[in-house]
């Protein structure tokens, strides 16, 4: 049995959230602090998910504890797209009003053959462009439909405008790692604050 690691009891900024939910076939429970040094725990049940959950966790600068409970005899899509929903959830808490962040990210990452692009906009409406070509329908166990779902949870609890884009890569668990990276460090970028406006909503409307 996997020995996780002591859970996160404290977190030092104010751009932190803390966000359960059950329903009848998930009980998810997210801490997410902005302005972390990238420490994870992650223990959703799905390692491949985990996997991916602490690349956003170490590239982005975002600390988290992520717990999950599913229906995992049925299959990982319930677990993996209610985590998506959780974690957006507690983004959007965390970033309140969204004032002084620099709002925008991107970021191109290699993995090894692969390249995947990510530009995002925290702009409070949501939508995805994802265009990646995993060339197979699983990696090890993992069902890499999940991944776009995963993605669609996010944006539309989050309120974000995220577009992923794959330029090259044959191996499906580069690919997949590559994008979550990327989005890791567009997001870090988006959510990081801009001294030059820190007291002040980065939109011309004056609100997100």
């Amino acid at each position: 049995m996997q020995t996780l690691p002591s859970p996160i009891t404290h977190f030092s900024s104010d751009r932190t959230a803390e966000i359960s939910r059950t329903t009848g076939e998930t009980d998810i429970s997210v801490k997410v602090n902005l302005d972390g040094t990238g420490k994870c725990i992650s223990d959703t049940g799905i390692p491949f998910l985990d996997h991916m959950l602490h690349q956003i966790s170490s590239h982005g600068l975002i600390d988290l504890e992520i717990h999950a409970q599913g229906d995992w005899e049925i299959d990982d899509h319930h677990t993996t797209e209610d985590v998506g929903i959780v974690l957006g959830q507690a983004i959007r808490q965390a970033l309140g009003d969204r004032k002084g962040i620099h709002r925008f990210g991107h970021f191109m990452a290699p993995l090894d053959e692969s390249l995947i692009e990510v530009v995002l906009d925290f702009s409070g409406r949501p939508h995805l462009t994802y265009k990646l070509d995993i060339p197979t329908e699983r990696v090890g166990t993992y069902d890499t439909q999940l991944v776009r779902e995963f993605f669609v949870a996010v944006v539309n609890h989050a309120q974000m405008t995220l577009h992923i884009r794959q330029l090259d890569g044959i191996n499906s668990h580069h690919i997949i790692e590559a994008a979550f990276k990327a989005f890791a460090r567009a997001a870090r970028m988006g959510i990081t604050i801009d001294p030059r406006r820190a007291s002040t909503i980065p939109s011309s409307k004056g609100v997100l």
